[in-house]
């Protein structure tokens, strides 16, 4: 198996992909709860922004932790 280093872009692309999904999961389940759009607005927006930071700033820091990575042969050609 290669082994590779994630990018800044592809931890971009899987937060969002991921923040998406989580919109669309809050949304339903705060407005059944409320039954009001601005307010189910107003909390998806806060959370999913502040979450969205969070989960890019977890991804980087994972590229740092050595844990569960592998030594490979396989070499980058430039």
């Amino acid at each position: 198996m290669p082994s590779f280093h994630e990018t800044v872009f592809r931890s971009i692309a899987k937060a969002a992909t991921f923040r998406i999904l989580a919109i669309m999961l809050d949304s339903a389940i705060i407005y059944l709860i409320t039954r009001r759009l601005d307010f189910t607005a107003s909390i998806v927006i806060l959370s999913n922004f502040s979450s969205t930071i969070a989960y890019l700033l977890h991804e980087r820091a994972w590229n740092w932790i050595g844990y569960g990575k592998k030594k490979s042969s396989y070499r980058h050609r430039h």
